[in-house]
């Protein structure tokens, strides 16, 4: 059976993509940390729209989980035709007031896991001819943002590794797609142990939800873009930056972000 792989599909973008492509018929397979909230998801699913939805409870940041989740949907017969690597957390303060094990569990989630489920279901679509990712990387990606260092670096990557593999897999007629949304009304700061206080620092007044990130998704799959930036604001913003020399630019946010941080440097 042909199945819709999404990773994170609990809540946020992950469950919107999931909500979004049952209606249209996709058979899933969803995977995240809670298996309560897969479960209660995958039932209705199942129940509203006639289609089969199946889960995986795991955490991709722990070893071996991309080879658990090839291997349950090989034994389970499923063939992934569509990956959405969605799964992601971040952070946003001072470098040295998150853990290193914060920095490296992001960075197994946000790039690791992402290369490896890649890496495990590419070869059978190439194969077949046919085939759909999209990496959901951020508008994070597109400059080094001081207090957001590691994240920005992590979408960064998705960034490029994306991009190089849209043309790699363009001869095998796999559509490849990075998405950038800006600040979406998810758990993301939540997740991110960015409290309420700090929060207007790193987003703006004017967030997205996560269902038009998928709208917006959708359309720049239909349209074959490389890059989709949900959002105006996002995409002007985006335009803007490579007019801005490296030095100013990281200056001014600098200064901004100490600001609305209350950091102070003695």
């Amino acid at each position: 059976m042909d199945v819709t792989l999404i990773t994170g599909a609990s809540n946020g973008i992950g469950e919107a993509f999931a909500r979004r492509l049952a209606r249209e018929k996709h058979n899933l397979l969803l995977v995240a940390r809670s298996e309560t909230k897969l479960n209660a998801l995958c039932n209705q699913l199942e129940a509203e729209h006639h289609i089969k939805a199946q889960y995986i409870a795991v955490d991709l940041t722990q070893p071996d989980a991309d080879r658990l989740v090839a291997d349950v949907a090989s034994a389970r017969g499923l063939t992934v035709t569509w990956l959405i690597n969605n799964a992601g957390i971040g952070s946003g303060g001072d470098f040295p007031e998150y853990s290193l094990d914060d920095y490296q569990r992001m960075m197994r989630l946000n790039m690791d896991a992402m290369v490896a489920l890649t890496y495990r279901f590419l070869p059978p679509m190439r194969a077949a001819k046919k085939g759909t990712i999209i990496n959901v990387g951020s508008m994070a990606g597109f400059n080094p943002i001081p207090y957001m260092n590691v994240y920005a670096a992590t979408k960064g990557f998705v960034k490029y590794f994306t991009e190089a593999l849209w043309e790699e897999n363009r001869p095998y007629h796999v559509q490849t797609m990075l998405l950038c949304p800006g600040a979406t009304e998810t758990g993301f700061f939540e997740a991110a142990g960015i409290g309420a206080d700090r929060k207007s620092s790193f987003s703006t007044k004017n967030m997205e939800t996560p269902e038009q990130v998928v709208e917006s998704a959708m359309k720049g799959l239909k349209q074959q873009r490389v890059t989709t930036i949900s959002g105006l604001q996002n995409r002007f913003a985006g335009s803007l930056f490579p007019l801005i020399p490296a030095r100013m630019r990281l200056t001014l946010w600098g200064n901004m972000m100490r600001k609305n941080l209350g950091l102070h440097v003695a």
